[in-house]
């Protein structure tokens, strides 16, 4: 019988060597359906408190480990105990025995003896933790400085914020049916849900669930959306015949929003990733929508576009996700400091290709999933200190918290973290390829 534990092990070192925790859960062995819980259970927990286990694990014993599922199987031990409802002498002997199936029999005494001193000690080696938001929060110090610049005293808050598992929030097809007739059919199925103020179409469950038991899912009565990401379509606020953009469009949930609320725009759904395309179509099929879907690089519009100007272009640009750390919390891993300058330079580039695309008097919206600086107010600034006809549009709105241009919300409760900015362009801007 697999040991779980090891398969975890697994997951967790490889994530470590630089892999996308999804796509390892993707290929990990199948399990029993309850085993899969609990596999997830311990690897999101691992490397959402890497660095604070590794801190135990390192107050406990000065004996290097060399080899990392070893040293990962150690993580994952000392997370159930700490973190875990699994019985102590369970957690203790099903991941001693994973090193049996790890091939790696002879640190089997070490980890026994460290997951049962820690047994006898835990509240002193909490206690005696180095209190510091990177090791309390398990963060890199380099994301834990970049947050503290950008946030200031709420720093700690969103930083603790992304220990926190997000809730599993649906967006509710308007053209179907009301909110509130939504919220009344699935607390007739035993689903109870609340509303996000600002986000009408928006219902967060209490428990998350698989979206076979969302009721009409399969008919596209809701999707499966964050109330941060549901906030782009209501500030594009595309009208009946006007000709929309939506750059970067996969997996595609912005798109189908745009036409849910407003079904006769003509809508271009823009992806440089072939593959991800097929998740917009499979999007669109399933809510009976239907948008021009073309592969393309938004940052060259040479190369796809047809010379129609649009009215509306959304830019949801890459970025570093540090927003939604508490969704993937590989990021915090996976990220390098560095990379946040490179995406900026890749934002910049990709608002000054796709705004002479936009007809006078057009609106632009640029959002990041990022809660750095870098990715939002300071690259408006550099993008609109070298734009003539552009303008910001003011965002009211009772969501998140002014920026120097644009708003922004730290990540918690009902909302990932996020950063948007509304531009309008001049009425007297003429519509013309990038150069």
């Amino acid at each position: 019988m697999k040991n779980v534990r090891a398969i975890a092990a697994r997951a967790v070192a490889r994530v470590m060597r630089g892999r996308s925790l999804d796509d390892i859960l993707l290929q990990a062995p199948q399990v029993p359906p309850r085993d899969r819980a609990l596999l997830q259970a311990m690897v999101y927990g691992v490397i959402r408190d890497y660095r604070l286990l590794g801190a135990l694990v390192d107050a406990m014993s000065d004996r290097a480990i060399d080899n990392d599922e070893v040293d990962a199987l150690l993580r994952v031990g000392l997370y159930q105990l700490r973190s875990m409802r699994v019985p102590a002498h369970a957690a203790v002997q099903e991941t001693v025995e994973a090193t049996t199936i790890l091939n790696q029999p002879r640190p089997r005494a070490l980890i026994n003896a460290l997951l049962r001193r820690y047994q006898r000690e835990q509240a002193q080696l909490e206690e005696a933790l180095v209190q510091s938001p990177g090791i309390v929060h398990s963060h890199p110090d380099w994301l834990v400085r970049r947050i503290e610049a950008d946030w200031g005293a709420a720093a700690e808050s969103v930083i603790a914020a992304n220990q926190q598992a997000g809730p599993m929030t649906l967006r509710v097809n308007g053209r179907r049916m009301s909110g509130e007739a939504y919220r009344a059919r699935l607390a007739a199925q035993g689903l109870d849900a609340h509303t996000v103020p600002g986000v009408p179409e928006a219902l967060v469950l209490a428990q998350p669930q698989p979206v076979e038991a969302i009721p009409g899912f399969a008919r596209g009565s809701a999707s499966v959306q964050d109330a941060s990401a549901q906030l782009a379509a209501a500030l594009l606020d595309a009208q009946p015949g006007q000709r929309v953009l939506d750059a970067c469009a996969a997996p595609g949930g912005k798109t189908a929003h745009i036409l849910e609320r407003c079904p006769d725009a003509q809508v271009v759904a823009l992806d440089s990733d072939k593959q991800r395309l097929i998740r917009i179509d499979e999007s669109l099929r399933r809510l009976r929508l239907s948008a021009q879907v073309v592969a393309g690089d938004a940052a060259q519009p040479e190369q796809w576009w047809d010379g129609t100007a649009f009215e509306r272009i959304l830019i949801d640009a890459p970025c570093s996700a540090t927003g939604v750390i508490r969704r993937h919390p590989d990021i915090k891993w996976l990220r390098r400091e560095d990379d946040v300058e490179r995406l900026a330079q890749g934002q910049l580039r990709m608002l000054k290709a796709l705004w002479p695309l936009l007809a006078p008097g057009g609106v632009l919206v640029y959002a990041t999933c990022s809660i750095l600086d870098a990715e939002g107010a300071a690259v408006a600034e550099r993008f609109m200190a070298c734009t003539a006809d552009v303008q910001e549009f003011p965002i009211e709105a009772e969501w998140g918290v002014p920026a120097r241009l644009g708003r922004r919300l730290a990540p918690g409760g009902d909302f990932d973290g996020f950063y948007y900015l509304r531009l309008r362009k001049a009425e007297s801007a003429e519509a013309a390829p990038s150069k």
